[in-house]
């Protein structure tokens, strides 16, 4: 069987991943991150090796003993973390995190693709095995945007563009063509709780790929958590990028919206 190897964030992509590259019939073994990794894992993977973040050193070992040449990464890492004593604690890290001109997600994630290569790791494409949850264009819930909110989706596309260029974000809160909020350091969900907070009813929520986007790291996820965000903030419409956004639990978070009058479509 041939081996692929996972390095394991937080929420259900890392375990969809699993379950796909089984089906697949790969050999899979699995990096999880403690206070991360969801311990459903166990049960999907073929070797599961549990790792602090200050042991970033040991993830190189475990795959070359296990002789894993490719590589995924799938799932977040909770954002504060990395400015947290683990991460201090961490020669590698730190090595890593000095080297770089900021703390941008590209700047962070492309320094670690290029250190598992130096240590003869290949980092593929976060989307392997797992292509068909990117919805293709076109209105995903049996409710389609009325034309202000259209208006809205398409105002906030090319918005979210710009401040995805810039590696601020990738999701902007838009309302009647104004910037109600923008993503930074705090993620999706916040942002839709932070722009309920400010203007309560009738959000349009866009979420796009960065410009240059690397397919190996970053890329945009929504999914059933998403949408109970939306319902919470009074959003009315997500919009999304068409190819590029990874839609997991894509039916019942369809299903949801549409009970609760949210549009999503993909642009």
């Amino acid at each position: 069987m041939e081996k692929i190897g996972l390095i394991a964030g937080n929420r259900k992509f890392p375990l969809l991943f699993c379950e796909a590259a089984k089906r697949k019939g790969f050999y899979l073994v699995v990096v999880a991150i403690k206070g991360e990794t969801s311990s459903k894992i166990r049960k999907l993977a073929d070797k599961v090796y549990w790792l602090k973040l200050e042991q970033f050193r040991k993830l190189f070992e475990i795959f070359k003993s296990e002789g894993v040449k490719k590589i995924v990464m799938a799932g977040q890492i909770s954002p504060y973390r990395l400015f947290s004593k683990e991460v201090s604690r961490s020669l590698d890290l730190q090595e890593i995190l000095s080297s770089i001109l900021d703390k941008k997600a590209d700047t962070i994630f492309g320094a670690i693709a290029d250190k598992l290569k130096a240590e003869g790791l290949e980092l593929a494409s976060s989307t392997t095995f797992v292509e068909d949850l990117l919805p293709k264009r076109g209105v995903l819930t049996s409710n389609p945007p009325d034309k202000k909110t259209w208006e809205d989706a398409y105002f906030g596309f090319e918005l979210a563009k710009a401040v995805g260029a810039l590696d601020i974000g990738q999701t902007v809160a838009i309302k009647s063509k104004a910037i109600v909020a923008v993503e930074a350091l705090e993620g999706t969900d916040n942002l839709i709780r932070r722009s309920g907070r400010i203007v309560r009813g009738g959000i349009t929520i866009v979420k796009v790929a960065k410009p240059e986007q690397d397919m190996r790291f970053d890329i945009p996820v929504i999914g059933l958590k998403t949408i109970q965000c939306l319902i919470n903030a009074g959003a009315k419409c997500l919009a999304i990028e068409a190819d590029k956004t990874l839609f997991i639990d894509y039916q019942k978070a369809v299903k949801l919206a549409e009970r609760k009058g949210i549009s999503i479509v993909s642009i």
